[in-house]
């Protein structure tokens, strides 16, 4: 098993570096200082990304499954009418941390598995087909828990807590980013299956990648209602050794 990659991002100023912020955020450069007691009018788009970094980090306290607009408002000090000008409803301040959620993993799941062998084909090179296949699972599944890791304000929406009371659509979005988070581990791990000569290699690899995926959504709940008090990663590369250490076995025979 290879050491686990660290290259998740986090949502702050940093983030908008390595990830695209949600839709709509304008990554102008930071404002000139204003004159001393003025109060600066933000810059388009700038208001909308403070928004969601407000709602963000207000997600990250004790028992904050629940954020009012009267909240949010406060936490930035202007009105809700204010917050209603950048977005039409709270649904859709939450789809700006979900397009973030997207826009940040799944840029780098294609990145983990460009280069990945086909059945019949050839890989990079690099390895045998199933140990590819095998580290390939191993570093999405790292990306997602370090993710979560990094932004606990976002693992009360990932794994819906923050969207029990909201629109249905919202929960329907995070139920399809697991979907395709399972698709990947899948794509990983049916050349490993191949190369260990399974007989039905496809549903192998879907019986490992719904486990896999079981183990995330695990431990992201675990992180969130124990107050971000148990890391999702801890002991991750152990974790990983025992779920796919068999997969290098099996595709090294």
């Amino acid at each position: 098993m290879p050491d686990i990659p660290n290259d998740s991002a986090a949502f702050d100023g940093a983030a908008a570096e390595s990830a695209a912020p949600p839709a709509g955020v304008d990554e102008a450069a930071s404002p000139a200082a204003a004159p001393a007691g003025a109060r600066r009018r933000p810059k388009p788009g700038e208001r909308r990304l403070q928004i969601l970094q407000a709602l963000a980090g207000m997600l990250e306290q004790p028992g904050a499954e629940r954020i009012t607009t009267a909240a949010l408002a406060a936490r930035l000090d202007v009105s809700e009418a204010a917050l209603y000008r950048h977005f039409a409803s709270k649904a859709q301040m939450f789809e700006g941390l979900i397009d973030f959620i997207e826009e940040s993993v799944f840029t780098r799941v294609q990145q983990i598995t460009q280069g990945l062998p086909v059945p019949g084909g050839v890989g990079s090179g690099e390895a045998a087909p199933g140990e590819e296949g095998a580290q390939c699972a191993a570093r999405i599944c790292a990306l997602v828990l370090q993710f979560g890791a990094r932004n606990p304000g976002m693992v009360r929406v990932m794994v819906g807590d923050a969207l029990v009371l909201e629109n249905d659509r919202l929960l329907q979005r995070m139920n399809q980013f697991f979907d395709r988070i399972e698709s990947s581990l899948r794509q990983c791990l049916r050349p490993a299956a191949d190369a260990a000569g399974s007989a039905t290699p496809t549903a192998e690899a879907q019986v490992c990648a719904a486990a896999l995926c079981d183990l995330l959504r695990g431990r992201l709940q675990r992180y969130a209602r124990t107050d971000f008090r148990r890391s999702p990663v801890e002991q991750l590369e152990a974790t990983l050794q025992l779920w796919l250490g068999p997969v290098h076995a099996a595709s090294a025979r």
